[in-house]
């Protein structure tokens, strides 16, 4: 299956408007967020981002 740029930078995009919901909506928020971040042991933070990439495999996956 060919590469289609069209779908990886319609990606790309919604990724950008996601990303950009939380600090629009609630600044305050995410500086909370960020700043407990820092709080965060690196395992731990190493799993979250495996469990992100896991889902993101399998949504991606279901819908492909």
């Amino acid at each position: 299956m060919p590469l289609n740029l069209t779908d990886l930078l319609a990606a790309l995009g919604l990724f950008f408007v996601m990303e950009g919901i939380a600090p629009f909506l609630n600044p305050a928020g995410v500086k909370r967020a960020l700043a407990r971040l820092l709080e965060v042991g690196d395992r731990e933070l190493r799993i979250a981002g495996l469990g992100s990439m896991l889902v993101g495999v399998i949504i991606l996956f279901v819908v492909r």
